[in-house]
């Protein structure tokens, strides 16, 4: 295909997940990053710009000076990728949808839920798409996963435990840790480890599954002082059809680093899974010994040879699910249509659905831990 033009909002000098959904964007040739508005401050959004290749005309001091200057140009954006804390991704958004340029959106979709409904409100009356980056969902053996869940392999699901259980944390960060800061920011992050590490959980319970949540109960700790956000949370988790679910989030484990894990139980096997080591997909009938499905081999199913790009053996993994996600939203945007042809698009029901987790974990917490119906 020719390459979509691709704006992207946020990740300038010193960001840290703007240079990986650069990477990740022309992976498989499907943009080119043509503008930008890379930072608050105009003398460092231009001056990131300049080292990224982007022309002095392209290069913007706002957003919204973007959003309206690319819309009118006739070699104008696509669209539009947003990569800043949390706080602005719903002004952002709507600021492009508003404009009809696609958005693809690092997660979680927003600060807050009003900010969430707002964004909906505004995306449901563009004609332009919002995709929503949560990543893991992009790993052939996760997409494997999903396959077997939906082809009845593991039979009627029982229990679904997802973690994910960092240490980077566990003590006050220095003042000029940049990524800190914010996510530490009630502000500007709306949460802390529910929001940044336990959305995702949430999200690949719920990718592969497939299962609603009814209600949920949670538990939002703060183990270091003076810290305004949760660090640690723990949330049980009732699904449709009667299955229950933990969701584990921490980021004061000390001795993790990213250790994402997902298992699911059925009445008829088991699957376990580890971000650390993407390419294996343990799988265990009832009553059989384990097995080891591994990414590119002949084990591996058409749903996971789908988002493979090398041969078995040869790590994959982070920067090339982040490459499926862009691939997919590529695909959709061409086709003008609102899915792939997986359906695997993580788009605004599920940002909805992540936030109305979040809110919900808030609630629930403050609540001592009270059942709430999502």
């Amino acid at each position: 295909m020719t390459p979509l033009k691709l704006g992207m909002v946020g990740g300038g000098q010193g960001a840290f997940i703007g240079g990986v959904h650069r990477m990740a964007s022309r992976l498989d040739g499907c943009f080119d990053l043509v503008a930008g508005a890379f930072a608050s401050d105009p003398a460092r959004a231009h001056a990131s710009a300049a080292e990224l290749g982007v022309s002095a005309e392209r290069s913007y001091a706002d957003y919204k000076a973007m959003a309206t200057a690319e819309a009118a140009r006739p070699d104008g954006i696509d669209a539009v990728s947003i990569v800043t804390p949390n706080h602005l991704h719903g002004p952002i958004a709507e600021a492009f949808l508003a404009e009809g340029i696609h958005v693809i959106c690092d997660k979680p979709m927003t600060a807050t839920l009003a900010q969430a409904e707002s964004l909906l409100a505004v995306a449901e009356q563009s004609k332009a798409h919002f995709f929503l980056t949560h990543n893991y969902t992009g790993y052939p053996l996760i997409r494997q996963a999903r396959e077997m869940v939906g082809e009845g392999v593991l039979g009627d699901i029982r229990i679904v435990q997802a973690e994910y259980l960092q240490d980077w944390l566990s003590s006050a960060p220095a003042p000029d840790n940049k990524q800190a800061a914010w996510r530490t920011d009630p502000k500007q992050s709306g949460g802390g480890a529910i929001g940044d590490i336990g959305t995702h959980a949430y999200n690949l319970a719920s990718f592969v599954t497939g299962l609603p949540t009814q209600q949920l109960s949670a538990t939002l700790s703060t183990h270091v002082a003076g810290r305004l956000v949760d660090d640690d949370a723990r949330v049980s988790l009732q699904f449709e059809g009667g299955a229950r679910g933990y969701i584990w989030a921490s980021q004061v484990a000390i001795g993790n680093e990213n250790n994402l894990t997902l298992a699911i139980y059925g009445t008829k096997a088991s699957i376990r899974w580890a971000q650390e080591n993407p390419n294996i997909l343990w799988f265990t009938p009832v009553g059989g010994a384990p097995q080891m499905i591994t990414r590119g081999s002949a084990s591996a199913s058409p749903a996971a040879a789908a988002v493979t790009r090398i041969p078995a053996g040869h790590p994959e993994g982070y920067l090339e699910a982040f490459a499926t996600l862009y691939r997919e939203a590529a695909n959709v945007i061409n086709a003008n249509s609102e899915t792939d042809n997986n359906n695997a698009v993580i788009g605004i029901a599920q940002g909805m659905d992540g936030m109305r987790f979040v809110d919900a974990c808030i609630r629930s917490s403050n609540d001592g831990a009270a059942w709430i119906t999502l």
